[in-house]
């Protein structure tokens, strides 16, 4: 029997606390809305998205990629956008993807927002798309996001530097995580047990 192939698909995940929803660009005004200010994108490659035009432009420039999926991350009950993550980087011949460009609204942080949001980007690739390998990175500067992905269980493998030329023209260094297919079982049974304390879990 042939293992899935890896293509992300724009479905609707649901989880505890959030569903990931593709986002287009009937979203961006409220994308925008939320996505103005400029706090939490300090490490980001772009941002804020400063109105409507801006979001769409952000939405257009993540669909572009191929293979990638851009979610919007939605609040359970409410359904209120707090945040935008994505697969990408893809690589459906070795059965491996990347997560991030993760961005949340400042009342969605140090909350168990990204934990259930990143649960589920994880089972679909393990579980629905066969990934062998999900990558995640950020940027070495940026601790609070480093601490975020170790707490997810992933192991970090080294630091590229002066990987990537980002804002204002800074050199950075690269921080490489990852996790494989035969970590998923126990990682997450860990994930979920977080996640069962309720919502203010981080």
């Amino acid at each position: 029997m042939s293992a899935p192939s890896l293509e992300p698909r724009p479905v609707e995940l649901h989880g505890s606390y959030v569903t990931l929803a593709p986002l287009r660009e009937k979203d961006a005004p409220e994308l925008a809305s939320v996505a103005c200010e400029p706090s939490g994108w300090d490490y980001m490659s772009r941002g804020p998205l400063v109105d409507a035009a801006d979001a769409r432009a952000y939405i257009a420039g993540a669909w572009s990629e191929r293979h990638a999926v851009l979610f919007g991350i939605r609040e359970h009950p409410s359904g209120r956008l707090v945040g935008v993550t994505r697969f990408f980087e893809v690589r459906p011949a070795h059965r491996g993807l990347e997560i991030g460009h993760t961005w949340l609204a400042p009342a969605a942080r140090r909350r168990a927002i990204n934990t259930a949001a990143k649960r589920l980007l994880l089972a679909e690739a393990f579980e629905s798309l066969g990934a062998l390998r999900v990558q995640m990175k950020t940027d070495a500067r940026n601790l609070a996001s480093q601490r975020a992905i170790e707490r997810l269980g992933a192991t970090k493998e080294g630091v590229l530097r002066q990987h990537m030329i980002v804002r204002e023209g800074y050199v950075r260094d690269t921080v490489m995580y990852s996790i494989v297919a035969d970590e998923w079982p126990a990682l997450r049974a860990r994930l979920d047990e977080r996640l069962a304390r309720g919502p203010q879990e981080t």
